[in-house]
């Protein structure tokens, strides 16, 4: 059972899907899931995905369009803040923890959204045990290792100083495609097939030629590790080699201020990086895997 909500962050009404469990009665009580997907997504891609599975095994799960993106309002559509998405995040848990039937609330988040979610459970004591799967946690190194050393980063904040500047002045808002495989300056190149297949992640609610070219300074001067020491909530932690910056994940998973936390490596010949990280938005061997290990978690 779907059900969709709305609810406010920030002054912003959000649009978000409500998944119940097949046997819902308003008379009992449930734990209520948060699930965040990665950067740029809609409720409908993996967000979805998960929160389905998470109803069908017994939870209330809702997965959410964040600010500016799919049918949320926002001041700028497509601008990827990290602290507008950790801020809906709070709000989202704000909203399911007022249900009179959820009487605890987890989290759940996946690539970037893994990022966002660690850093609102490390601000927020309501969120009462996380789940990431295939994370991206980066700092400052990570990004000039991902995104073309230190004249590439500076390039793209410089491209960004200069949208937010022209946005201030004019009202017009600069935007690159999301996903290419011919342009090199798009926010994701290269043949990703998640986000290229309409029967997996390139759906029609979802923009592929749409993203703030202002996103870029807040992005990458964004630094989800330190966190970390903040952290307190018990935390488990899916990754792989085959994913982005694997390196990164373990540093946040030993920085983790908790014994109660636990990180599931896997094994995978999908090689080079990050090829296995798009398995995890939406393939059944590695969903399943995923959702068999955060049941046990959470429960």
């Amino acid at each position: 059972m779907i059900k969709k909500v709305s609810f406010d962050s920030k002054g912003k009404n959000l649009v978000g899907n409500l998944y119940l469990p097949e046997d819902y009665d308003a008379s009992r009580t449930y734990t209520g899931v948060v699930v965040t997907g990665s950067w740029t997504t809609v409720k409908e891609q993996m967000a979805g995905g998960y929160a389905k599975r998470f109803a069908d095994n017994g939870f209330i799960a809702l997965a959410y369009d964040p600010r500016g993106y799919g049918e949320s309002e926002g001041d700028i559509m497509y601008f990827e803040s990290p602290d507008m998405k950790i801020e809906d995040v709070k709000s989202a848990v704000t909203f399911i923890s007022s249900l009179s039937e959820v009487n605890e609330v987890v989290a759940f988040g996946v690539c970037a959204g893994a990022g966002y979610t660690l850093v609102a459970a490390s601000q927020d004591d309501r969120i009462k045990k996380v789940a990431t799967a295939a994370s991206w946690i980066h700092d400052e190194e990570a990004v000039r290792l991902f995104y073309g050393g230190e004249e590439g980063v500076q390039d793209k904040i410089s491209k960004a100083r200069k949208a937010k500047e022209k946005y201030s002045e004019t009202g017009k808002i600069d935007y690159i495609e999301t996903i290419s495989t011919t342009n090199e300056g798009a926010a994701m190149y290269g043949p990703y097939d998640y986000y290229l297949n309409p029967e997996r992640g390139g759906i029609k609610e979802w923009s592929n030629d749409k993203f703030a070219v202002m996103t870029w300074e807040d992005w990458l001067t964004f630094n989800p590790r330190k966190s970390a020491k903040s952290l307190t909530a018990p935390t488990l932690m899916i990754h792989s080699d085959g994913c982005v910056l694997p390196d990164y994940t373990k540093i946040y998973f030993d920085e983790i201020q908790t014994e109660d936390k636990k990180l599931i490596w896997l094994d995978t010949e999908l090689l080079p990086a990050p090829m296995h990280q798009f398995n995890f938005y939406d393939q059944e061997e590695e969903m399943s895997l995923v959702m068999t290990q955060a049941i046990k978690w959470f429960k």
